[in-house]
């Protein structure tokens, strides 16, 4: 019994972690290409949700205002979500459109508030702290002229400063290789907040203690429309530069997701195309699964299983060695251990307190 638990979790952990990609680039072949831009522009709405980024946001303004889009077809709006700085006047000050001053209501009641004053035929979204490329406006708008179904697209966001103990921008960008086979077959599986976007008539209003970034594209692909990833719309974040800062973003971010993924549908198969189901399984379940699979593989090798557990107890040994030794193997495994630990965390957040509907920006990423 102990023989059969231990290789299965190590299975499905090989699975998710490594076997999934692999197996989807050979069934992709070539992720596509990105769509021309379009010769004529629609009215875009650009949303950035603030709270107290009164340090960035006249940077993010001046960040839009600078994107390759007539001027005349952007419509910049700053929805900000109480905090009680200078944010607000910020916005304005800096020659953003409309300035929402709101209650402390979560980024996503602020997106919300946002959508109903847009007038755009399409609804871009931003985070304070993302630096747009010139042309990923256009980039990112080019999937909805060509193929009506696309509801959704994700741009690509890059980190920058990775001089410290984080990890993040390598298993980030083996995320983004992955995102862009699941939207060559089919859709991608979660997007990113730092730049997106949404046509009107696919924005739907989610529950306010879970992002767009997992809720909206499964939720769309269950309604019909295609969620895909634009690699030519590039953005670029400030990363969080510890990883025990890492730890700390990722357990807030799995509070937040752990309602969508229990209670909010997204492991329901109903309504999903099969491949699209086989993908929220490979990608999101098992991902979210694997302290469990740790654990289970961890006390199935205790017994009679002597270099399993060795393989085990070496991982934690060189994520504890990671804290002294500042070499890319042991901050790599560092890395490993810490966020998905880090899942587990943010489970046992939501159970024990609750999911608040606000947010607080990373350490060291403004």
């Amino acid at each position: 019994m102990s023989r059969a638990v231990l290789w299965l979790s190590v299975a499905l952990l090989g699975w998710t972690h490594v076997g999934y990609g692999l197996v989807l680039a050979l069934l992709a072949r070539r992720v596509r290409e990105s769509p021309p831009v379009p010769a004529d522009p629609p009215l875009v709405s650009l949303i950035v949700a603030a709270y107290r980024e009164e340090a960035v946001i006249a940077a993010k303004v001046a960040d839009a205002l600078a994107l390759d889009w007539p001027r005349d077809r952007l419509e910049l709006i700053v929805a900000v979500d109480g905090g009680g700085d200078a944010t607000a006047q910020r916005a304005r000050d800096a020659g953003a459109d409309l300035v929402l001053e709101l209650p402390r209501g979560g980024k996503v009641r602020a997106q919300d508030a946002a959508v109903d004053h847009a007038r755009g035929d399409l609804l871009a979204f931003s985070d304070a702290n993302a630096a747009w490329e010139p042309g990923a406006l256009r980039a990112l708008a080019a999937p909805f002229a060509q193929d009506p179904r696309v509801g959704y697209a994700c741009g690509r966001v890059a980190f920058v400063g990775e001089a410290g103990t984080n990890q993040e921008g390598v298993y980030w960008r083996y995320e983004m290789w992955i995102r862009g086979h699941e939207s060559a077959l089919a859709s991608v599986t979660a997007g990113n907040g730092a730049i997106y976007a949404v046509r009107p008539a696919a924005y739907v209003r989610v529950d306010p203690r879970v992002s767009h970034d997992l809720s909206l594209p499964a939720r769309l692909v269950r309604e019909g429309w295609r969620a895909v990833d634009v690699a030519a719309a590039r953005a670029t974040e400030k990363m969080v530069p510890t990883v025990e800062g890492e730890w700390a973003r990722k357990r807030r971010m799995m509070a937040h997701a752990w309602p969508m993924v229990v209670t909010g549908g997204l492991l329901d198969p109903r309504g999903y195309p099969p491949a699209y189901a086989a993908m929220v399984l490979s990608h999101r379940a098992l991902r979210y699964a694997s302290p469990l699979l740790h654990v289970a593989a961890f006390a199935a090798s205790l017994r009679r299983h002597p270099l399993a557990l060795a393989c085990q107890l070496g991982l934690l040994a060189a994520a504890a060695a990671g804290v002294r030794v500042r070499v890319r193997p042991l901050l790599l495994a560092r890395y490993y251990v810490l966020t998905t630990a880090s899942i587990a965390a943010g489970l046992h957040d939501w159970l024990r307190h609750g999911t608040p509907a606000g947010w607080d920006a990373a350490e060291g990423t403004r």
